[in-house]
This record gives C-alpha cells, structure tokens and sequence, in this order.
C-alpha cells in the first residue's frame, strides 16, 4: 500500500502547481493524484477526451466511475470528497499530502471521514524555479508578443501630433486606454493577452502598478509595463519601457540614463551561485553613486522603493525574488530586471528585461529596442 500520495482538487487558472502538475488547463475543480511517479488525473466526460490528448497524465479515471462506487458505498449525491475517499480506496492510498491552499471544506470532510492528510509545508513543486529549454522558449515567445505590444504603442505614438499640452492621434486626444487597447490588439493577434497593461504617464507612473488612465502628454514620460500570458502555453512574458513623445528635459534624459545604466549592472551581475540580495544591491548602488535618494514621505515613497526582480514563468510573479532575500540563484531560473526611479513632478521610469541564469552571462529572453524619444 502506498504511503501516501500528493493530492489535488482544484483548476488550473488558480492553482499553477495543478497546471504544472497536468500540462493543461482546466476551468472547473477536479481531482489529481500523484502515487509515485505516476501522475493520475479524475476528469468527467466533459474534458475527458481533451485530457486523452492534451494532458500529461499518466492515467485517466472517469470521474463517472467514482460517482458510481460513492453510490454503491451508500452515498445518495457525491461531492468531491466522497470521490476522493472512492479514489483512496480504489488506489489503495493509505493518506494524502496536500498543498497549503487545500479547499479547507473538502480538508474537514475527508478529515471526519477518517482519512489521514498531511499539509505540505512551502512549494509543493520546488524545481518550477528551474526552467527546462522549453519552459525557457514558452517565456521567450511571451516577451516576443510584449515587443509586438511595444510597437504598437510606439506607432500609435509616433502618429500623434503635438497640439498644447495634447497628444492627438488621428484627431482624437491621445489616452491611456487608446494605447492599452492598441497593445492588447497587437499581443492577441502575436498568441497572447496582457489584460492589465500599464501605461502609465507623468505622475501616474510614480505609483508602479497603477494601470494608467487619461490623456497622455507630450514631453512627460510614459512607462509601458506590458505582460502577456499566452493562449496556447499559459506562460508569461514581462516587458517594461519608458517612452516620451516631444522633447524631453535634460533632468529626464539623466533620469533614464540612471535606470539604464542600473538595469545594465544588475543584469551583469546575475550568474549561478550569486546571492539575490547581491543582484538588488547592484541597483542600488548605482542609484546611490548618482545621487537618487529613496524616500519614504506621508504621500508615499520615491525613489527605488521596489524589488529589482522577479521570477516568471506559469505565474507573473514568482519565486525567486530579487531583492532582500538572500539566497542563492541556480542556473535555469528566470527572472526580471527591472530597477525604476520615481519622483511626482517630474515622472517615473523603469526598464525590465527577462534573462535566464547561467554559470556566466545570463541568457536574455526578451528583446526590443531602448529607443524612448520620438
């Protein structure tokens, strides 16, 4: 008899460890099971044929027939927990260790059934930090659909005539949501959405996640966060450019300048074996020998107040983070680099690029251009 086995009742859109575990998305709950290597999924008829083709499972139970055996055993409905109970005994699965965000009801229930379940204590699946060649290429082509939303948004800006303090394209007062929309036309036709796109403009992109609404103005900047998880892989790309279109000043030129420069020591500083804090303090320091002060006032914080970066795969963050945590990177994390600076009055910019650790120089996986002026 199995001593135990990992358990899940979940779908995938919530649960990345499921999709990890599965290789395909599904949008209701179900259960999974791994009972030593072997990886068993419990799907109704509604998806059964799809995880025949698309799924990584080892072995796939209709849910029908656990439906029936709770029947049998005296169950008049059976929910999720009676299946899970039929499952443990048709595998023979003497207990169950499940994920920390285990449906809590369905916990108590097969808990009172007398069922043995322990709660795994941090990542269920720790080497998701670690990205295969493939993993590596579904990231890549995610920043490939990033850069078709970057030049999208750099056309629709390049078009727009300076009238006043307006941005008008195409007759029309150049907004925000204009070039939201222009980037998820763009990403959707290159294979993926990125539904919280920022452009964020002026003061708007001193507050990092703030999506960005209104008018954009000439000569202020504008920073273009831009994050799209891709139909047919459910990996993510994760870009970031500053643009302004008009003339700007030179206090702004020297603002971009500290970011790239700052984006470019970090980067280099990544490499198997180095701490996370180190790749952080990197930013740091270039700020610092700049003369950009962080500060933390009533209104909210200035300067460098965020991580340098994070990791990315089947979600948008993920371990590793880099930033005060000091720990190790291990060759095959990705991560973002992605310093920024932010002062109200004068604007924000931040520039963020997707690299893969290695022994030496880190492998870039996104790529468009630095060009911010137009």
């Amino acid at each position: 008899m199995p001593k135990s086995a990992l358990l899940f009742f979940d779908e995938t859109l919530r649960s990345l460890d499921l999709r990890y575990f599965c290789g395909f998305e599904v949008h209701d709950p179900f259960i999974a099971v791994q009972v030593g290597s072997k990886r068993i999924g419990v799907l109704n008829a509604l998806e059964y044929g799809r995880a025949l083709k698309e799924s990584s499972f080892d072995q796939i139970i209709p849910l029908e027939e656990l439906t029936a055996a709770a029947q049998e055993a005296g169950v008049e409905q059976p929910g999720p927990s009676d299946h899970i109970a039929a499952l443990a005994k048709r595998l023979k699965i003497a207990s169950f260790d499940v994920p920390e965000d285990f449906p809590s009801a369905i916990l108590v229930k097969l808990l009172d059934m007398g069922i043995d379940l322990q709660i795994i204590d941090g990542a269920v699946f720790p080497d998701r930090e670690i990205k295969s060649d493939d993993e590596a290429k579904w990231i890549r082509e995610g920043n490939r659909c990033a850069s078709a939303g970057f030049a999208a948004a750099e056309a629709m800006l390049r078009a727009s005539e300076i009238k006043g303090r307006r941005l008008v394209y195409k007759g029309k007062t150049l907004t925000s949501e204009m070039v939201r929309t222009a980037i998820q036309t763009a990403c959707i036709a290159a294979g993926g959405f990125p539904a919280d796109a920022i452009v964020a403009g002026g003061d708007q992109g001193c507050d990092p996640h703030c999506r960005g609404s209104g008018p954009l103005r000439p000569h202020d900047l504008i920073i273009l966060d831009i994050f799209p998880r891709m139909f047919k892989t459910g990996y993510w790309g994760d870009m970031t450019r500053t643009f302004l279109r008009g003339e700007p000043s030179d206090v702004q030129r020297d603002l971009v300048a500290a970011v790239a420069k700052a984006q470019k020591a970090a980067t280099k500083a990544i490499k198997a074996g180095v701490y996370a804090d180190s790749v952080h303090a990197e930013s740091n320091r270039v700020f610092d020998e700049l003369g950009y002060k962080t500060e933390r006032t009533a209104e909210g914080a200035v300067g460098f107040f965020h991580g340098t970066g994070h990791g990315l795969g089947l979600a948008i963050h993920e371990s590793p983070r880099l930033g005060s945590v000091h720990r190790k990177l291990k060759k095959g994390m990705v991560v973002t680099v992605e310093p920024g600076l932010y002062y109200p009055g004068l604007g924000g910019c931040r520039i963020e690029d997707v690299v893969q650790v290695t022994d030496a120089k880190p492998k870039k996986l996104s790529s468009f251009h630095y060009n911010w002026v137009f």
